[in-house]
C-alpha cells in the first residue's frame, strides 16, 4: 500500500513535469537550461517509479 501511494504520488509529478516541459518548448525561446533540468527531474521520476513498481 505504501508503494502505491507513493508511485502515484511520482506519477502525479511525472505528469506535472510532462506538462511543463511541453509549455516551455512551445515558447518562442526556450530556455534550453530549463528543458534540460525538467527532463532530468522526469526521467529521475521515471526511473523511481519503475524501481518501486518492481519491489511492490
Amino acid at each position: 500500500m505504501l508503494y502505491e501511494a507513493r508511485i502515484n504520488s511520482l506519477k502525479t509529478r511525472h505528469a506535472r513535469l510532462d506538462d511543463r516541459i511541453f509549455d516551455e518548448d512551445r515558447r518562442p525561446m526556450p530556455d534550453q537550461r530549463v528543458l534540460m533540468r525538467l527532463k532530468l527531474e522526469k526521467l529521475r521520476l521515471k526511473e523511481e517509479i519503475e524501481r518501486l513498481s518492481v519491489r511492490g
